[in-house]
């Protein structure tokens, strides 16, 4: 084994480090404020000689609210569920997390830096008019984008498609080599290493000869793989870095919020995104649940400036001043990234999904797919926690001829998820839809293929997390040459794959039967 190249000293395991974690510390200060609303409530029923009549009236009036509350329906049946064996309880987390109390400030500062960078990318010309005549409805889709952003539509890129994290790692850290501006990197996941290491070695000496070098990564991380102050590890050494809402103890519907985003950008000129994080089982270093079998993109070209603004908007969140010189020229005009030798073929658009608005655009692009397909949708994901629309769009799409084909995991990374997503196959094989479980492992992949014209590769899962609660992005590719590979690759990962058929379903172990259905109850909360 190559030696690891670390910042920080190995997170030790056992309980004693569970008890004088950080992590221990807030679980105790949370768990002392759910204590308190306990006690509060006990309380209160005692004040009450007509309790019942009150609890009564106050579940109607919750439920009345629901019912004309604009929210999706699963997660009104959910937020139901809860509050009638909970009223007061269920009504209190439910007021505090429509008020938002925790993340209304940073709700703002996106809207503001959405609107501030509105016009910050041209619209190549004659793309648009180009997409227009050809009458696929690709168009549509780009209106729709611009609705919640700056995603123009490229045809000046070259896309290259990976079909696992072992070989985008390679490419990834050539690509590092040759920067000459600057490095921009968002991952929800980092872990010491042998990948984070390599690549952490390219950042310090590209940091000591003036390129410029930012790191940001989720808040979730320093509870899981990284220390508190990793952030000034990297600082020390000239690496400007940052995790996105670290979690602090007080209770808040802020950390439902997750920058679930894979983003590296190198001079605006060349991007990477999918499925991969860094740490050692996304490039089968280690094995953690089987083969790892994840997905990645490499754009060269214009559009590595519309992942250069996503980067650039999420940066500049915490920061008093935004700054977005990465896309300007030395004219002070929008940058352009240098054209390639040969014209490829297709078209790109990169994307972002922010949970504060009101678009579910994640969503929205994956039925648009559904909804336009001919002859076939292919679709990888790992996990399947699905609100009533999508779910109707997937089984819609293969009623009406359309062979619709999914890949999920076959070793599960969470039992529960696992056993949320199994709740939904029989309803979707009922509708003809294929589903699939790969045997070899964990598939990690957020892949979406359709009739060799369209595919989506990024990081949006099919269950709520993604789809509802996460900052999410992704490139919608259409008739471009990397699609033919994506779909080559689906059919090669089809061959080690375990049919599901009415018969396994039926003799399905009793724990994923049993907690599939029980987990139904709070799915949108998953």
């Amino acid at each position: 084994m190559d030696e690891v190249y670390r910042l920080a000293k190995p997170r030790k395991k056992g309980i004693l480090r569970l008890v004088f974690s950080r992590f221990f510390l807030i679980l105790l200060l949370l768990a002392a404020q759910i204590m308190i609303t306990i006690s509060l409530y006990a309380w209160l029923s005692e004040l009450f000689t007509y309790f019942s009549v009150f609890i009564a009236l106050f579940t109607l009036f919750w439920i009345i609210y629901l019912f004309n509350s604009g929210m999706d329906s699963s997660a009104k049946l959910t937020w139901m569920f809860i509050i009638s064996i909970m009223p007061i309880t269920g009504a209190a987390f439910l007021a505090f997390t429509k008020t938002n109390v925790g993340h209304r400030q940073i709700s703002r500062r996106v809207s503001e830096l959405i609107a501030q960078t509105r016009d910050a990318l041209e619209q190549p010309e004659g793309v648009r008019e180009k997409l227009e005549a050809d009458g696929s409805g690709t168009d549509d889709l780009v209106k729709y984008l611009n609705r919640s952003g700056c995603f123009p539509v490229y045809d000046k890129t070259e896309a290259v498609y990976f079909p696992l994290g072992d070989e985008m790692f390679p490419a990834l850290l050539e690509e590092l080599k040759k920067a000459e501006k600057f490095i921009f990197m968002e991952f929800f996941i980092i872990e010491e290493g042998y990948m984070w290491g390599s690549i952490l070695r390219v950042l310090e000496e590209k940091a000591k000869a003036g390129v410029d070098v930012r790191v940001m990564y989720d808040g979730m991380v320093e509870i899981s793989t990284l220390p508190a102050d990793y952030s000034a590890l990297l600082k020390e050494r000239g690496i400007r870095a940052k995790s996105f809402s670290p979690i602090r103890p007080v209770v808040s519907s802020h950390y439902n919020y997750r920058d679930h985003r894979k983003i590296l950008v190198i001079d605006g000129k060349v991007a990477f995104t999918g499925g991969v994080n860094l740490a050692d089982e996304y490039i089968n270093r280690v094995e953690r649940f089987g083969h790892w079998k994840d997905t990645g993109l490499m754009l060269k070209g214009d559009a590595a400036l519309s992942f250069t603004l996503m980067f650039l908007q999420m940066w500049n969140i915490t920061e008093e001043k935004a700054e977005f010189a990465p896309l300007l020229d030395d004219a002070g005009k929008p940058a352009a990234a240098a054209e390639l030798p040969a014209r490829p073929s297709g078209y790109v658009i990169p994307f972002g999904d922010c949970p504060l608005d009101d678009d579910k655009v994640g969503e929205t692009v994956y039925m648009d797919i559904l909804n336009r397909a001919v002859d076939y949708v292919h679709i990888m994901t790992p996990y399947l926690i699905l609100d009533g629309e999508l779910e109707t769009a997937l089984k819609y799409a293969a009623q009406r001829g359309v062979d619709v084909k999914l890949i999920l995991p076959g070793i599960p990374d969470k039992k529960l998820a696992f056993a949320l997503a199994k709740s939904h196959y029989r309803r979707l094989i009922g509708a003809g839809v294929k589903i699939y479980e790969y045997t070899p492992g964990f598939v990690h992949a957020k892949v979406f293929v359709c009739d060799d014209k369209k595919a989506v590769v990024g990081t949006i899962n099919l269950d709520y997390r993604s789809l509802y609660h996460h900052f999410e992005c992704a490139a919608y590719l259409y008739e471009c040459a990397c699609i033919p590979d994506i779909e080559r690759d689906f059919e090669e990962t089809l061959a080690k794959c375990r049919e599901v058929t009415p018969e396994s379903i039926e003799n399905e172990k009793f724990f994923y039967k049993a907690a599939g259905s029980l987990m139904q109850f709070i799915a949108p909360l998953m």
